[in-house]
């Protein structure tokens, strides 16, 4: 199993390297080839927050993922008006077992068409702009699957989305194993009140 992760200049850190690590470890289990990483535009890009990358191949490089990963970040709506990207991607995604979107990930699933007539989500933030397009069902929850196709919520809503897939995919068991070598058993505790905002996905507004 080849599980691919895209990145570009201004991706968004967490949005990678969270489900990056989760892909790491199973691959380490020897449960999928190590995640690669395939750049629309920089071999060496930058973060949203200035972490340096090196990618494995570019998006014109002849390679065929099995399940790929779209990390979301300003970058997104930039390299989204790159027809050459957005071609890439139709291509890609008929060979793709899965497709992931992370947060503003959408930006690059909408424009190839990805989210037509299926149930999805992003950061809350931009769910207003998501929901101007009819032919996407917007699901305000922390991720969403609909058929291979996986999309979530802003930047750490990823790793649950990941884990998720791996349930999916490889069985409980494996997920599981995965989330305690990992130590992924997030905190509960809600600071404040900005969770309150009535602006938030709705699975937000349920923690109040």
């Amino acid at each position: 199993m080849k599980i691919y992760f895209l990145i570009y200049d201004k991706v968004e850190e967490l949005d990678l390297v969270g489900s990056w690590e989760l892909i790491g470890l199973l691959a380490e289990k020897g449960l999928c080839e190590k995640p690669k990483l395939i750049s629309l535009n920089s071999m060496t890009p930058s973060g949203e927050h200035g972490m340096r990358f090196s990618a494995d191949y570019h998006f014109t490089d002849p390679v065929q993922p099995d399940v790929l990963f779209i990390p979301g970040g300003s970058g997104a709506r930039i390299a989204m008006d790159d027809p050459d990207v957005v071609n890439y991607l139709k291509k890609t995604a008929e060979n793709c077992h899965s497709i992931l979107s992370v947060c503003t990930g959408m930006y690059l699933m909408q424009k190839a068409g990805l989210f037509k007539h299926k149930k999805a989500t992003t950061h809350w933030a931009f769910l207003d702009h998501l929901k101007k397009d009819n032919t996407v069902t917007v699901i305000e929850e922390r991720f969403v699957k609909d058929g291979n196709i996986w999309s979530c919520a802003g930047v750490s809503a990823g790793m649950d989305m990941c884990l998720a897939f791996i349930a999916d995919y490889y069985g409980d068991d494996v997920a599981s194993n995965i989330q305690l070598d990992a130590e992924y058993y997030p905190s509960p505790i809600i600071y404040g009140d900005a969770h309150k905002n009535n602006a938030t996905s709705n699975y937000i507004k349920k923690l109040r």
